[in-house]
């Protein structure tokens, strides 16, 4: 069985919340996660390959899959928690395949096999 990480980030960003959060969401905004990407496959729907949950009331979710992920679908929340005038903005990403389970080639290694 594949080893999962989940990894956390945390950054305190001098903007409100209401603005960092439509930055985060508007493609063509430096700050989002989809700016300057060449090619993104993107089937917006439940069981799709990234399906987008929002709630603008200060929390995003999608799920993701991409070759850093190695084809697993893993989930990629994100908060903005008023603090004041700044923002702590929290990405959680769950379900991340650890590294140190592909070979060099990043071939999944097979820990049932032998050899």
């Amino acid at each position: 069985m594949m080893k999962l990480t989940d990894l956390t980030v945390a950054r305190t960003i001098a903007a409100p919340a209401e603005e960092v959060f439509d930055v985060w969401i508007d493609p063509k905004s430096p700050g989002g996660p989809w700016f300057g990407a060449q090619h993104v496959i993107l089937n917006a729907a439940v069981d799709g390959l990234c399906y987008l949950g929002v709630q603008h009331e200060g929390r995003s979710w999608h799920t993701w899959v991409s070759e850093a992920t190695k084809g697993v679908e893993s989930v990629v929340a994100v908060s903005f928690e008023a603090r004041g005038d700044e923002t702590e903005v929290t990405l959680r990403h769950t379900g991340v395949p650890d590294v140190g389970a592909f070979d060099a080639c990043g071939a999944v290694r097979c820990t049932n096999c032998a050899g």
